[in-house]
């Protein structure tokens, strides 16, 4: 009896032990969990404003490294005129909507700056000077405007623009300094990339840049408007024919498109 009663203690000993062993397991099982509940950190001011500051120091999904568009010939765009007998070509691409600012370092547009891209291809055989080249924007009105230099278009940006602002962060937090939209730096880094800058344009090559012009205050200056060149000279010094460019030759084909 003895050893029956041996046998059924030990079973009821192990029964129990086993018993003992899941509850002891449910109880880790909770303890842990509860654990975890009470040591994920609860998001309060602190945390949040570390979130937006991530969200702020992420690179945009529209980043770009403000390259230059790959130079094309002139005759490659819908905007050019062509001087056959100088074997001269000249087109002009204004940069006028939201996705060709993104080329840029700060938005001209919202200022009333258009970029217009100027492509000139010498296809002769001697240099041509641009050297004292005059480049109007002439207004459907008839009105003349000269491109514009980095110093005239920080004048056209506001202080606040110009500096950054900041956003007012919760507790000890100091305040987040946004990135100005216009800064001087930024407008002259742009005018150091995309400006302009070939005074002679070699035979059988292309040369691009960018003109800025303040269009401020002007409806629709592209319908109606061109670009005026004149005082282009050859190798010899003799003033070539002026070149007039309407830009409903880049409005068309661009309705075109959109259709």
């Amino acid at each position: 009896m003895f050893r029956l009663r041996g046998l059924i203690c030990d079973s009821i000993s192990t029964v129990q032990s086993s018993e003992m062993i899941q509850s002891s397991a449910m109880t880790m099982n909770s303890t842990a969990v509860s654990q975890s509940l009470r040591s994920r950190p609860f998001a309060g001011p602190s945390q949040l404003a570390i979130g937006f500051l991530s969200l702020l120091l992420l690179p945009t999904a529209h980043a770009t490294d403000h390259t230059p568009p790959p130079v094309q010939p002139a005759t490659d765009f819908a905007a050019v005129e062509v001087h056959a007998d100088e074997k001269l070509a000249i087109a002009a691409e204004p940069y006028d909507t939201k996705d060709k600012m993104a080329l840029f370092r700060v938005d001209y547009l919202s200022h009333g700056v258009m970029p217009i891209r100027l492509i000139v291809t010498n296809n002769g055989d001697r240099p041509i000077s641009l050297r004292d080249a005059r480049i109007l924007f002439i207004t459907p009105g008839g009105d003349r405007i000269q491109a514009s230099e980095p110093e005239d278009v920080e004048r056209l940006m506001t202080r606040k623009e110009r500096e950054g602002s900041k956003v007012p962060m919760p507790g000890p937090i100091p305040a987040i300094h946004l990135k100005p939209k216009a800064s001087n730096k930024s407008i002259e880094e742009d005018f150091d990339t995309f400006e302009f800058q070939a005074l002679i344009v070699e035979p059988h090559t292309t040369r691009a840049g960018f003109l800025f012009y303040d269009l401020s205050g002007l409806e629709n200056p592209l319908s109606g408007g061109l670009l005026n060149l004149h005082t282009i000279k050859d190798a010899t010094g003799k003033e070539l024919f002026y070149f007039e460019i309407p830009f409903s030759k880049y409005l068309k084909t661009k309705s075109s498109q959109m259709n």
